[in-house]
């Protein structure tokens, strides 16, 4: 018989890991056909009510004028070696000034960075870039060229081909996960890192098993686990969902926000209804779970952590909690009437934060 707190055999050790292993992906996958269910049940329900409406979809050739204005900058493309994969990005800015690179969120592209391309061109070379498989970005069809370890090694071949080996480094939602983890796997390429509206990754992964409200809110993560019905829902009603999380009252941007204008979602609805746009996107969610848990978990350069306290998506507790993985100065700004879309919700607001965090001595102790 085995003394109280001695250590467990192998044996005992590996059938523990199998069965958590098990539990894991029992969940992952319940969840998964639930969230389907759910999605099934509204297509029909919208069959129903407006059958000639569900799967009305709107033919869009041309872009709308806004993605070509020069004021945002200019669009250019970089192909990296190893992987082979175009990647394309607008730049603002002289060439030569420090880089600033920003990583956009699911659904969006670089235009969600607009407000900011106006504002840092003056001292850096801001860079706002379409993430594999995204918008104008190579879109390998495969599912495992999506995982974290690809994703990662993008931003620093990127870094690298642009002609830099450090950056001012921020993302928001998906690009605020990347953000994260290029500051954990290469922390000597990043400056500074400003995250918004995501925790740190390990924070994100511990809370939603311990908080079924925030494990509800992150059920399109479930969702998405799925082949090809995802991509569908968006098109119902001719993009209604994306449309919808920009604009409703549960998930959009508030009445003391800056609103999406017409031309604005019009831009959102152009890049995803290009024929297969929506199937790389959702493929980064699709390797998601066999990439977690983080091995590494601290950030050793000062961080900023913006966060708006209406996210329909994130509990603001996370923030806070990130505070434990920061090893320099760390600053967290929760915004009370601003929404997930942060940058594009409150960008005066955000872009002020940003230049006080980025005027700040980088030797600051942590508070």
């Amino acid at each position: 018989m085995a003394r109280p707190g001695a250590a467990c055999p192998p044996s005992a050790r590996r059938v523990m890991v199998a069965a958590r292993a098990l539990l894991f992906w029992a969940l992952v996958y319940s969840y998964c056909g639930l969230c389907a269910c759910i999605a099934g049940l509204r297509l029909l329900w919208s069959i129903g009510r407006r059958p000639g409406e569900t799967f009305r979809r709107v033919v869009r050739e041309n872009p709308p004028a806004c993605l070509n204005d020069p004021s945002l900058g200019t669009h250019c493309y970089v192909r990296i070696k190893d992987s082979g994969l175009r990647f394309h990005y607008v730049a603002a800015g002289e060439r030569g000034k420090p880089l600033m690179l920003l990583l956009h969120g699911f659904p969006e592209f670089w235009y969600s960075w607009r407000h900011q391309l106006r504002e840092f061109k003056s001292e850096y070379r801001v860079v706002a870039l379409d993430l594999r498989g995204y918008g104008e970005t190579d879109a390998p069809s495969h599912k495992e060229n999506y995982k974290l370890d690809c994703l990662i090694t993008d931003i620093k071949d990127i870094l690298e081909s642009l002609g830099y080996n450090k950056c001012v480094l921020i993302g928001h939602d998906w690009g605020g996960m990347i953000a994260w983890l290029v500051a954990i796997c290469y922390p000597e390429m990043v400056t500074k890192l400003i995250v918004v509206n995501f925790p740190h990754p390990s924070v994100f992964t511990e809370y939603i098993l311990r908080h079924p409200s925030q494990l509800i809110k992150s059920g399109y993560y479930f969702f998405f686990q799925m082949p090809w019905f995802p991509e569908f829902m968006f098109t119902v009603n001719d993009f209604k969902v994306l449309k919808s999380l920009f604009t409703s009252q549960a998930t959009g941007i508030g009445r003391k926000g800056c609103r999406l204008t017409a031309e604005d979602i019009e831009a959102y609805l152009y890049v995803f209804s290009q024929p297969g746009a929506l199937t790389g996107p959702i493929n980064h969610y699709r390797s998601i779970f066999s990439c977690l848990p983080l091995q590494h978990h601290e950030v050793i350069m000062p961080t900023l952590l913006l966060w708006g306290e209406r996210d329909a998506f994130m509990e603001v507790e996370m923030a806070e909690i990130t505070r434990i993985y920061v090893k320099n100065h760390f600053r967290l700004t929760i915004l009370s009437e601003a929404s997930h879309w942060l940058q594009q919700d409150q960008p005066d607001i955000v872009n002020k934060l940003i230049w006080t965090f980025l005027k700040e001595e980088t030797t600051r102790k942590r508070e």
